[in-house]
């Protein structure tokens, strides 16, 4: 693959095309992007069919172990996603990317070797501290190889394709969970790890950003010299928080909604399953549409609002179906989950166009490093407190959560006129 003033400034237009070609972004620097995406989430989503079993019954850890694990290297990746966007700053998105991804494929693979629960925790701290740095270096990337008024809707692109890769990725793990085997899972990990390898590649091959090339020992030292200015931006932390708020979302449908359906519906147990589905076409159908116009920003927070007022409306949607009929249950759940997807693709949209929007043109890696420590905290300590403070609580647990939601998308709005206020840098569509 080449690269070209035109692929990190103002892509092309491809003709109009007929038949699946349609599917294809037109911009070629986002169609090599989804490539890149789809060959990660579909090894993603391999893995993450089988981690639980493989971890318990290949690895032999108990269920204490592995959630003891999985929350130590949660915090690991938390604190990764900072210094990860400074580095992307220094050196460069793409040269940092390719070096986590390498990491991880390193690490990802080393699983197959762990024998002790210390080498497991240790290797699985480094694992998500490379994964989330990653996920903070590549929003970074998009920042430096999109233009501004392209890159949500580039991003919302990409995450259709993320949503594919993972289906993709978990049907192929739904064979190994059926041969439940050693060696199936250990094949499941070790093709994980291979996909890591060529997303390593492929992120090599992609056209050299304009802020790389110009990257030299001088703009080094500078970068390595700043403080690093998200952390000290206030309105920009208010975002951050309010936006991890939000991002609570994630736990109701991975945890919240399944138990749930198990422990306080007459819902069928099948009905999980249907959530997944219902979540997933509706993010594939909407969620490049949720991004028109949000790249203003005062649009974007507006659009936080809604989507705030959206989860917070699931949240009373998904308490009702408590001492109804089963199919009545059914219906009432999976309604609440649509409500969910509709507010999860709107509030991502106007996450991500606040995050590049409040950090102007420069220290992007800072700023989505920042940003996305916030969403990892917020993924990290949403299942615990779905499980317990609204599950454990019933109606009021709801309620509570569903106001939460909704304060913080409303919140949104104040919170970037402060910014405008204080004369904070706001990119424009070039």
């Amino acid at each position: 693959m080449t690269s070209s003033p035109a692929d990190t400034t103002a892509p092309t237009q491809d003709p109009p095309r007929r038949g699946p070609s349609r599917l294809l972004h037109p911009d070629p620097t986002v169609r090599r992007l989804a490539g890149v995406t789809l060959v990660n989430t579909v090894g993603n989503g391999l893995s993450l069919a089988v981690a639980v079993l493989f971890f318990t019954r290949v690895l032999g850890l108990s269920a204490t172990q592995l959630g003891l694990g999985l929350t130590a290297a949660g915090l690991c990746g938390v604190a990764a996603s900072v210094p990860a966007g400074r580095a992307a700053d220094r050196w460069g998105a793409r040269r940092v990317l390719v070096v986590l991804v390498a990491v991880d494929a390193v690490g990802t693979a080393g699983y197959a070797l762990v024998h002790s629960y210390p080498a497991f925790l240790g290797l699985a701290c480094v694992v998500a501290a490379v994964d989330r740095g990653s996920a903070a270096v590549r929003a970074a990337l998009y920042a430096e190889l999109l233009p501004a008024d392209r890159r949500v809707a580039g991003r919302a692109y990409l995450r259709v394709v993320t949503n594919v890769g993972m289906c993709l990725g978990t049907a192929v793990g739904a064979i190994a969970l059926q041969l439940d085997t050693r060696s199936a899972y250990l094949t499941a990990i070790l093709a994980d790890a291979v996909s890591y390898l060529v997303v390593a590649v492929l992120y090599a091959r992609l056209p050299v950003p304009m802020r790389e090339r110009a990257t030299g020992p001088g703009v080094a030292e500078q970068a390595g010299r700043r403080r690093n200015p998200a952390l000290r931006d206030g309105p920009f932390l208010v975002v951050t928080a309010l936006n991890s708020l939000l991002c609570l979302q994630f736990a109701i449908l991975e945890v919240g909604v399944p138990l749930w359906i198990v422990k306080e519906t007459d819902a069928p147990r099948i009905t999980v399953a249907g959530t997944l589905i219902v979540n997933t076409v509706l993010v594939i159908a909407l969620q490049v549409r949720a991004t028109r116009g949000t790249e203003d920003p005062a649009t974007a927070a507006r659009v936080c609002g809604r989507a705030g007022l959206i989860l917070g409306a699931s949240c009373l949607v998904l308490a009702v179906a408590h001492g109804l009929p089963a199919a009545v249950a059914a219906l009432v759940v999976l309604a609440g989950v649509a409500l969910q997807a509709l507010g999860e693709v709107l509030s991502q949209a106007g996450g991500w166009a606040l995050s590049y929007d409040l950090a102007g043109e420069r220290d992007h890696g800072a700023y989505q490093g920042v940003f996305n420590a916030g969403s990892s905290a917020a993924l990290m300590i949403g299942p615990a407190l779905v499980s317990t403070a609204v599950i454990g609580y019933g109606l009021p647990g709801w309620i509570a959560l569903g106001v939460l939601l909704a304060a913080a998308g409303l919140a949104m709005g104040p919170s970037v006129r402060w910014a405008r206020r204080r004369g904070h840098v706001v990119a424009q569509p070039v």
